[in-house]
C-alpha cells in the first residue's frame, strides 16, 4: 500500500471499522481479519486497536468483556445508537465526497481529451 493510500485510509478507517461492527459485534483481532478479508491487507493490528480505544472513548461502541478459551477475556465491540448515527453521517459524507471527486475526475479527463488549438487547426 502506497503512502497516499495510507494517508487517505487514516481519514476513513474509523467509518470502515464502524461499518464492520454494524454487521455484527467483534473483538479486535476479528475486526483486523475482516478488514483483511475486505482487501485492507496492510492494516496493522496496532492501528486497529488504537482506533478501537478512540471510538470507545468517544462513546460510539459498547464494550463487553467475554471470556476467552486462551488468555485474558476479549473485549467485544458492539455498535451502539450513537455509533450508528456517526456511521450514517460517515456514509453521507463519503457519498458526497466520492461523487464530487468523480465529477472532478471526469471533467479533467474530458478537458485533457479535447484537442488543443494547434491539434484542431
Amino acid at each position: 500500500m502506497g503512502k497516499q493510500t495510507t494517508e487517505m485510509l487514516k481519514g476513513t478507517l474509523e467509518g470502515i471499522v464502524l461499518a464492520i461492527l454494524a454487521v455484527r459485534p467483534a473483538y479486535g483481532y476479528e475486526i483486523t481479519a475482516r478488514l483483511r478479508d475486505e482487501g485492507f491487507s496492510d492494516i496493522a493490528e496496532g492501528t486497529v486497536y488504537a482506533l478501537l480505544v478512540r471510538i470507545e472513548q468517544r462513546g460510539l461502541v459498547d464494550v463487553e468483556k467475554v471470556p476467552s478459551e486462551k488468555g485474558p477475556p476479549r473485549k467485544v465491540y458492539t455498535l451502539n445508537a450513537q455509533g450508528g448515527e456517526y456511521l450514517e453521517e460517515f456514509w453521507k459524507t463519503w457519498s458526497f465526497l466520492a461523487e464530487r471527486i468523480e465529477q472532478l475526475h471526469h471533467r479533467i479527463e474530458r478537458t485533457n481529451d479535447e484537442p488543443t488549438n494547434e491539434e484542431g487547426e
